[in-house]
């Protein structure tokens, strides 16, 4: 009877770890789904005011800021159509500057089609009869028209675009001109327009208000009988109502007076050792800033003359 008894404990024992084990086995969760599961612990979950840094891939290229755009307006209604009352000799005194040139940033209108990729180029070549025949050239300038060169020249606009300017330019100066405007676009130097002008253009009654950046034009040094610079096509004028020329009661242009203060911040002047002085003075030209008897702000040329 005792031995019975024993018996039946030991079938219960033994059933009774059976039934734990088979419990046990069903609670498992198999290794390839627990590695799915993210463990949740307290150190993998952020707090609220926690900043998390997007995830950026290896060949990702993140954007540079994008400069804000320079503030420009369309030139006023009147620009360049107001004549000049002039003198016996036929020019017109100094004005004070009108409160639209004051600070002048105007958007340039394109005589030439801009470079489409926004980057600078430039080309040079013998002068189209095309070209010569609306400039001041003439058989009478003390230069030849093989001795010239047409050349196309990327610039900066004071509203922040890429444009192409032109110039006739002396043919030993094309190249170390091209370098010049090349320095100058790389240092957004802005510019307003750069233009070839006619004998028409250039012998116009006075509105005092141009600023055509330019180089070849065939005329005396002003005041004089000798050839100016610009004649021979080694000179250059850049943005001249920023920066104009005085000689005594003299201002060309004649409504750039508030540009004789050259303490402004303004853009489109020409400081010293600025990039511009600096981007002449790479290929050995002076600057007309530097006389003594006249300051000819805007004026660049080979000798210095």
């Amino acid at each position: 009877m005792e031995s019975r008894k024993r018996t039946r404990a030991t079938v219960l024992l033994i059933l009774v770890a059976c039934i734990g084990l088979a419990l046990g086995a069903c609670s498992r969760v198999p290794a390839g789904r627990a590695a799915l599961k993210p463990a949740a612990t307290p150190s993998a979950v952020p707090s609220p005011s926690a900043t998390v840094a997007p995830t950026v891939s290896p060949t990702a290229r993140v954007a540079s800021p994008t400069p804000s755009a320079p503030t420009a307006t369309p030139a006023p209604a009147w620009l360049g159509k107001r004549l000049l009352p002039v003198g016996p000799d036929g020019s017109a005194a100094a004005r004070p500057t009108p409160p639209e040139l004051r600070d002048r940033s105007i958007i340039t209108v394109d005589d030439l089609p801009p470079p489409p990729d926004g980057r600078f180029h430039a080309t040079s070549k013998a002068v189209p009869a095309s070209v010569l025949a609306r400039s001041s050239w003439t058989k009478s300038c003390p230069v030849s028209a093989a001795d010239l060169r047409y050349v196309t020249v990327g610039f900066r606009g004071f509203d922040g675009a890429a444009h192409t300017g032109e110039l006739l330019v002396n043919k030993r100066a094309a190249d170390g001109l091209i370098s010049v405007f090349r320095q100058l676009f790389a240092a957004n130097f802005p510019i307003e327009r750069m233009h070839i002008s006619s004998a028409a253009e250039l012998n116009a009654p006075p509105t005092g208000d141009g600023n055509t950046t330019e180089a070849f034009a065939c005329r005396p040094v002003r005041g004089q009988t000798s050839w100016s610079q610009h004649a021979y096509g080694l000179a250059v004028d850049v943005n001249p109502f920023q920066n104009p020329y005085k000689k005594g009661k003299v201002v060309l242009p004649e409504l750039a007076t508030a540009y004789l203060d050259r303490g402004k911040a303004w853009p489109g002047i020409v400081k010293p050792k600025g990039p511009v002085v600096r981007a002449f003075a790479s290929i050995g030209w002076q600057w007309g800033g530097d006389y003594q008897s006249l300051k000819d702000y805007m004026h660049f040329s080979a000798n210095g003359g």
